[in-house]
């Protein structure tokens, strides 16, 4: 009898040592595990997005073997992405630039209402991409930044030149080029007037809100567009576009571009004060993703030069802009600044 007790008591101890031994092995491993998380993202090295604290012009040495034999105004392969990954190591490529089957997120953005997703939307589509090898694009904003810059033949020179909204060509060539790939907007930005529309260029459809898909049904099928269908102003009844050149933009770039790299408030995915991203912002995330080589030109605003044209194509001053319910202005700069800084993009006219 005695010896029974002696072993049980022996395995009850055995049992509690061994749980011991496990706890303090889980604590010391979550510790390592936190210590390396924090090593990696926390204030020693990265900001509290995932970027690098210490930006420079200067490429990693390894980007800068890879890419030192590449002459001036050839197009290096990957070069976008592969210096956004160097500081800022959370992203990740590729992601297509239109809405895609196959695209492994899918999931992603079907658990969310528009502009972070297409939920309740019953849209499946699959459009195939640009065909380059290697893509060099521009973003061209509609910025006052532009005006008298004679920038036009350099901006044409890019292979993909995306415009945003409505902004105008015809009558600014000089400035903004004549050239036009995509043109990326949303109703109440979309061209008013058909024959403003590029003829060789892709019409993309930005959706921030579920009436922009119901649009675009009407605009594909050529049906009568109601004005109260809950836009906030004017938008286009007519766009001369067939199918085949239309797209859909993937709204996995608005969420990522919101939540990721600019930190925005999730607002638990819905759209709310301060956490839509600009369509410029948005157009730049796309073109990290799918393009080798992002420039940008007629981005930023100087407020302090209230007496500044706010866009290169009317005489509207800076001191005219207010604060934006749905944008923050001050995220997005700090975030396009690190782009900037680190020759993640080249910003043509240094507006940012």
């Amino acid at each position: 009898m005695g010896l029974l007790v002696f072993v049980r008591n022996l395995l009850l101890a055995l049992c509690l040592f061994l749980v011991l031994g496990f706890l303090y092995y889980s604590a010391w491993k979550l510790h390592l595990l936190q210590w390396e998380d924090s090593s990696k993202y926390g204030d020693s090295k990265y900001d509290r997005l995932g970027f690098l604290l210490k930006l420079d012009s200067k490429l990693p040495a390894e980007l800068a073997t890879k890419y030192a034999n590449f002459s001036e105004g050839a197009c290096k392969p990957g070069y976008a992405s592969a210096v956004m990954t160097a500081i800022f190591p959370r992203f990740s490529k590729p992601a297509p630039m239109f809405l895609d089957d196959s695209f492994r997120k899918w999931a992603r953005i079907r658990e969310f209402v528009p502009p972070f997703g297409i939920k309740g939307q019953g849209i499946r589509l699959c459009l195939c991409p640009l065909s380059l090898s290697c893509r060099r694009c521009i973003i061209v904003g509609n910025g006052g930044v532009l005006a008298n810059k004679s920038l036009g033949s350099r901006i044409d020179d890019y292979d993909i030149v995306v415009r945003l909204n409505s902004a105008p060509v015809k009558g600014f060539e000089k400035d903004v080029g004549s050239k036009t790939t995509l043109r990326i907007t949303y109703p109440e930005g979309a061209m008013q007037r058909p024959e403003q529309y590029e003829r060789d260029s892709l019409f993309v459809l930005a959706g921030f809100k579920w009436q922009d898909f119901k649009w675009l049904k009407y605009i594909v099928y050529k049906e009568r567009v109601s004005a109260s269908d809950g836009f906030w102003k004017s938008v286009a009844t007519r766009v001369p576009k067939e199918p085949p050149e239309i797209r859909i933009l993937n709204p996995y770039f608005i969420q990522e571009a919101a939540f990721t790299l600019i930190g925005l408030p999730f607002n638990n995915g819905l759209m709310g004060r301060g956490n839509i991203p600009t369509l410029g912002s948005v157009a730049v995330t796309m073109a990290l993703h799918g393009c080798d080589e992002v420039a940008v030109a007629g981005f930023g605003y100087d407020m302090s030069t209230p007496n500044a044209p706010l866009h290169y194509y009317e005489t509207v001053r800076m001191a005219a802009i207010k604060e934006s319910w749905t944008h923050n202005i001050q995220r997005e700069k700090e975030f396009l600044q690190k782009l900037v800084k680190a020759r993640v993009i080249t910003d043509l006219t240094s507006g940012i």
